[in-house]
Order: structure tokens, then C-alpha cells, then sequence
């Protein structure tokens, strides 16, 4: 791929993606553009790669034709009136990596532009992430292919519209901190019956979760078909699954309300401080 890419800000989500997009081969080094706030941050990157590391995120997005933005909410509107002064060329593609402003507002500032927001999640460092994304009008089907390529090199990608991406967050960001969760509470309760060994039990849930994700997959197997599976009539299985779908309802819920709250309450803040 020729395309020249810039990631503005070299925090944890700059720097995963820079490690992924460089280990992918996808984009030669000389293509990448890189900046941050604090420059001493990435200037010791010259002694790994060959990447053009920039004092200015003007800079970094002046000769590329996608710009990850990877910065706060709060600091997001300065970085976007800094890059705008190099952006002449509407046809360069702008990828937020934070959901929490809108479109209509990013809109205000990268007027006419493409721009694109995009949501990985912590899988991303095991190439596993199932990545969310969602574009503005402007953004066409060669460049939605273009980011596909790009964020297929550490998982799979799902398109939604932008009023499903609060929940597509909790469903795929969110959600490896909620399966860690459920399964810590199902290890806790394991060890209360057995003697097997806390690091044992992790390995034997972590790998049945695993293998039972990619039963679903690769045999195209609903939830329901896997239940069904396992959990004969009168069998042991069946007995464990029928505590769940009469308790755990009420948990998931309760975890929903919580969280989507939270993330309403979030955006609101991250709007306000970008309109400042």
C-alpha cells in the first residue's frame, strides 16, 4: 500500500497502532508520520524505525492522506484547528479514535472533509481486536476499503452507523474488561470446590473461551447452538444454564444501564469541552 499515513499522538492508542501498522509491512516506514505533544516522546523512535518523526501535528498531516487522531476529547478541537491549516486537499481522510464527538461537530471545524472514527479494543495487541467503525457522508467506498485493509491487520472490522457506536463500544472495547470480570467471578467459585491451582483455572477458562469462540466462527454456530450442544436434557450442563438464564439477566442489565449512563454522561462532557 503507497498510501502516506500520519498518527497524531503518541499515547497508548498511537503507539499500538503504530506497532501494528508497521509489524503488518502493510505501509512502508517512510510513510508513516508521526507526532505528539511531548516530542522527546517520540524522538527515540529514529532508533528503531525509519518512520518521519514531526515536531508539529501540521506537520505530521501536511504530505499524507490519512490522519489518525489519536488524542482526548479535550484536546481534540486544537489538534483539528492545527492540521486544518494544511488541509487545502479535502480528499485527505481523518480518523478520530474517540467516538464521543459527533460528526456534526467534527464537521464545524474539518469542513467537507472525510472523516472516519474508529473504536479497537485491548485484543488488538494479540491481532485479535474486533474493531468498530463508522464514516461521515464524505467518506467513499475506496476509502472505506482503504481503512478496512488497514485495521485488518490486527482483527477483524465492523461497520455501524454512528448512534450504535456507544454500544458497539460496550460491546467490543468494554467488553474484555466485563468477560475478565464474569470469568474472575466463575474462577473465585471454582476455587471454593476444588484444589486445582487459581493459575490452572485461568488457563482451562481462557482456553475453553477460546475454542468456544471459534466454534462459533468458523462453524457459524449461534449461542443457542452451542447451549444446545453441551447442555443435554437432565445432563449437568443443563442444570448450570438454567441458574444463568434465570440470574444473570438481571446483571447484564443492570451492567447496561450503568455503563451506557456513564458513556451518555461522557460524551456530553467531551462535547462541551470540544465547543469551548
Amino acid at each position: 500500500m503507497e498510501t502516506k499515513v500520519a498518527i497524531v499522538g503518541y499515547g497508548s492508542m498511537g503507539k499500538m497502532l503504530l506497532e501494528k501498522v508497521i509489524n503488518s509491512k502493510l505501509i512502508p516506514e517512510v510513510n508513516i508520520y508521526v507526532s505528539n505533544r511531548t516530542f522527546k516522546k517520540i524522538e527515540i523512535l529514529k532508533e528503531k524505525y525509519t518512520v518521519n518523526i514531526c515536531r508539529t501535528n501540521a506537520e505530521a498531516a501536511e504530505n499524507v492522506g490519512i490522519i489518525f487522531v489519536c488524542v482526548r476529547p479535550a484536546d481534540i478541537k486544537t489538534v483539528l484547528e492545527e492540521i486544518m491549516t494544511v488541509m487545502s486537499n479535502k480528499d485527505k481522510h481523518i480518523i478520530s479514535l474517540n467516538s464521543s464527538i459527533k460528526f456534526d461537530q467534527l464537521e464545524k471545524i474539518c469542513t467537507g472533509n472525510k472523516i472516519s472514527k474508529i473504536i479497537p479494543s485491548i485484543a488488538a495487541e494479540v491481532n485479535e481486536s474486533q474493531t468498530i467503525v463508522c464514516h461521515n457522508s464524505k467518506v467513499n467506498v475506496k476509502d472505506k476499503k482503504e481503512l478496512s485493509e488497514i485495521l485488518e491487520s490486527f482483527g477483524n472490522v465492523i461497520e455501524l452507523p454512528e448512534e450504535e457506536m456507544g454500544m458497539g463500544a460496550e460491546l467490543v472495547s468494554c467488553m474484555p474488561g466485563f468477560t475478565a470480570a464474569i470469568f474472575n467471578e466463575i474462577k473465585k467459585g471454582a476455587q471454593k470446590h476444588t484444589k486445582i491451582e487459581g493459575n490452572k483455572i485461568v488457563t482451562m477458562l481462557a482456553n475453553t473461551m477460546i475454542g468456544t469462540g471459534r466454534l462459533i466462527i468458523e462453524n457459524k454456530m449461534t449461542f443457542e447452538e452451542v447451549i444446545e450442544r453441551v447442555a443435554t436434557k437432565g445432563g449437568i450442563t443443563e442444570e448450570g444454564t438454567k441458574v444463568i438464564e434465570k440470574e444473570f439477566p438481571k446483571v447484564v442489565t443492570k451492567m447496561f444501564d450503568r455503563t451506557l449512563e456513564k458513556r451518555k454522561i461522557t460524551t456530553e462532557n467531551a462535547i462541551k469541552a470540544f465547543s469551548k
